[in-house]
């Protein structure tokens, strides 16, 4: 592995250990471009952290989408992740709407917009984490056989992630539980955004939970072509993260929904011995 390649792989190490450890289990000559796909996720998803004004946000995509145009024309950016992106669409020809999807999503995250529901919640998990989840698999060598295991997947653990960023999102004044369930159980986004915890919070959380169930348990239920797992290695990750939300004592908008690495380690590699997720 070169230097570059290092560099980019302890970032992913430090932002996104979950995906990080679970490439380990892909082949060596496979590793370094699924780094590099998830240092590009990475690199989008903290736009909005980065930006105070929604307009700086699509100027910051705009950027990387300009950046993956370049890669893909062979004429890469002066930038560590643009030279590696390069290279990998040199070795992987990935779709480039699955990453233009990617995008588009994220504008939603340094927007003022609201989910309106769980259908648009959920597509913004398939857009996002399903199809991360999409492109990691092609790299592997895998095609479109597994587009709805992307979907099921990405989407249980957005939703779990959900949960487990509320804290962080309500510091920046961002919610990512829909509209509808909000009105469901009768709480507003100023009553998360002010980190008042209540029953309604419990509940909507435990909806939350549930939903991110269904998915996983769907995903589950799918064949896993041994050879792709580690694409989909993170969503094996969703029940330990759902058994923390469940705690009684648990409060999502006071503790973050993390887990001890040694655990997670630990559920990768069970997941990785028997063949699914």
């Amino acid at each position: 592995m070169t230097a570059s390649e290092q560099a980019i792989a302890q970032t992913v190490r430090r932002a996104d250990p979950d995906r990080y450890f679970s490439a380990l289990f892909a082949p060596a000559a496979a590793r370094p471009y699924l780094m590099t796909l998830y240092a590009f996720n990475h690199e989008v998803a903290r736009v909005a952290e980065t930006v105070r004004q929604p307009m700086m946000g699509e100027i910051r995509l705009e950027w990387w989408r300009e950046t993956l145009e370049g890669a893909r024309s062979g004429a890469p950016r002066n930038h560590a992740i643009a030279r590696a992106l390069s290279d990998l669409f040199i070795a992987h020809p990935l779709p480039a709407d699955l990453f233009s999807a990617i995008l588009d999503a994220r504008a939603f995250d340094s927007s003022a917009e609201q989910f309106a529901d769980w259908n648009a919640a959920e597509r913004y998990g398939d857009r996002t984490s399903g199809n991360l989840m999409r492109l990691a698999a092609r790299i592997l060598g895998g095609g479109d056989e597994t587009d709805t295991l992307a979907r099921e997947a990405g989407i249980g653990y957005a939703l779990a992630g959900f949960i487990r960023a509320l804290p962080f999102h309500a510091a920046r004044h961002k919610v990512y539980l829909p509209q509808d369930l909000l009105t469901a159980v009768g709480l507003s986004p100023d009553q998360i955004m002010a980190a008042t915890f209540d029953v309604k919070v419990k509940a909507a959380i435990a909806q939350t939970a549930l939903r991110a169930r269904e998915h996983f348990l769907a995903a589950k239920r799918l064949r896993t072509p041994r050879a792709l797992l580690p694409a989909f290695l993170p969503a094996a990750l969703v029940p330990l993260y759902l058994r923390l939300a469940r705690r009684r004592w648990f409060n999502p908008l006071r503790h973050s929904g993390d887990l001890p690495l040694h655990r997670k380690q630990m559920t990768l590699l069970a997941a990785a011995l028997r063949g699914r997720i």
